[in-house]
């Protein structure tokens, strides 16, 4: 190792037994890895094949099912004939994306064959234990290295060169070991915490699916016992028992606050003004642009961006708000959505749509039941984020603080453009 305490380092937190264990030592990612890019045979359609004897095409769409950052699973496989013109990975290693995602690591639990849209990091063994590798290649810091290497770029992907220059710390192997153990134990509580929340919002789905009456049907499969001999649902038209208002709130136009009165936008509150156009409970629905036809069960005294619109219910006693949500969820909306350019959905299109309709108190019961479980999901959530947020806090106190190497791309003697070293 260098002894040059110029490009020394100490972690804020360290385990007891390392406490005296001496400085964090770094270099360039070139000193310690070496890259492998992937390729793809083409054009790629001759190759793909549903046959038994294909093999594992990964592709980073892929990532979308990964287990944190751990790849399972693909979609596509290809033919032994176009394994031979891409690259193979085995269990166990790491790749690391160029492009789209770029700058994100995953181990692969599968083997296969990647296509330039991958690196395989290989030949680190000496330095770096694989667990504590991938952390750290994931980490804000490592990120950030990538977005400030790459920024200007037309084309959001990163180059071998790129990752080459970025500056990795590492200690010994066994302070390495202890530090990957610490954050994978994490990781499988956040992950166990997801795999929680999918199934919470698997049950409202299903819920949502029976609460209500299938297309074409006027009684429920699912219902609570008080209701079961209550008849038929009432069959209406949605202008029957909602109502629309437009919005003119013009985001660029509005002089948001941190504090006061809530202004939705398709996602979420897009921050506070001082007065407000709702002093109800209402339904926004996205008609125009990105995100059409989304919904939001929005809170008294709040106002929405001008894309989107304000259901309320005609008559509150009769059809209440909160049912009106749940129960919209369960339409389809993309038949009525318009334009090819910037979609559009008008209320006068599905205000049409004909639905059952449940008594006052079946309608109170559904909401109190499906807004108790959506009580329940939002702390889920929450916890996932807490723990996301704690992990991010042991991450920046187990690394060694070094922005400024970052920042200056030469605090350390290093460079500040990327060498010209190709990948393998």
């Amino acid at each position: 190792m260098n002894n040059n305490n110029e490009n020394k380092l100490v972690p804020r937190l360290r385990f007891p037994e390392f406490q005296n264990a001496g400085e964090w030592e770094f270099k360039v990612f070139s000193e310690f890895i070496k890259l492998y890019r992937g390729s793809s045979p083409r054009p790629i359609q001759n190759y793909l094949t549903k046959n038994e004897s294909g093999v594992n095409w990964i592709k980073i769409g892929d990532t979308k099912n990964a287990d944190g950052f751990i790849i399972k699973q693909v979609e596509e496989k290809i033919t032994p004939e176009g394994a031979e013109k891409s690259r193979k990975v085995n269990v166990g290693e790491l790749i690391l994306a160029n492009s789209m995602s770029f700058g994100k690591t995953y181990q692969l639990a599968i083997e296969g064959f990647i296509y330039d849209g991958w690196f395989v990091l290989r030949e680190y063994e000496e330095y770096f234990d694989r667990q504590f590798l991938l952390q750290l290649l994931n980490s804000d810091y490592m990120q950030n290295q990538y977005q400030k290497f790459s920024a200007g770029g037309i084309v959001q992907n990163i180059s071998s060169d790129i990752v080459y220059s970025t500056i990795l710390s590492y200690t010994s192997l066994p302070e390495q070991q202890k530090i990957a153990s610490c954050l994978s134990s994490l990781d499988e509580v956040i992950t166990g915490e997801q795999q929680k929340l999918e199934l919470l919002k698997q049950h409202k789905k299903g819920l949502l699916q029976n609460l209500f009456p299938q297309e074409g049907e006027t009684v429920p499969k699912l219902r609570f016992k008080e209701f079961e001999n209550s008849g038929e649902w009432e069959v209406k038209k949605i202008g029957d028992i909602l109502n629309v208002e437009s919005s003119s709130l013009a985001l660029n136009k509005l002089e948001l606050k941190k504090n006061g009165y809530a202004v939705y936008g398709a996602d979420s509150i897009v921050g506070y003004v001082d007065t407000y156009q709702h002093s109800e409970q209402y339904i926004s629905i996205v008609k125009d642009g990105s995100g059409v036809g989304r919904l939001n069960l929005c809170k008294p005294k709040t106002s929405i961006l001008g894309t989107l619109s304000a259901l309320k219910s005609k008559d509150e006693n009769k059809y209440q708000i909160v049912w009106a949500y749940y129960l919209l969820n369960t339409i389809d909306f993309s038949s009525y959505v318009k334009g090819a350019g910037i979609p559009h959905i008008y209320f006068s299109d599905y205000k049409h749509h004909r639905i059952g309709v449940a008594t006052p108190k079946e309608q109170q019961k559904i909401a109190a039941c499906l807004s108790s479980l959506d009580e329940i999901i939002t702390a889920q959530t929450q916890k996932i984020e807490q723990l996301q947020r704690h992990k991010k806090g042991l991450l920046q106190g187990l690394f060694p603080f070094v922005s400024d190497t970052v920042e200056t791309g030469h605090a350390l003697s290093l460079p500040k453009k990327p060498p010209q070293k190709n990948d393998v």
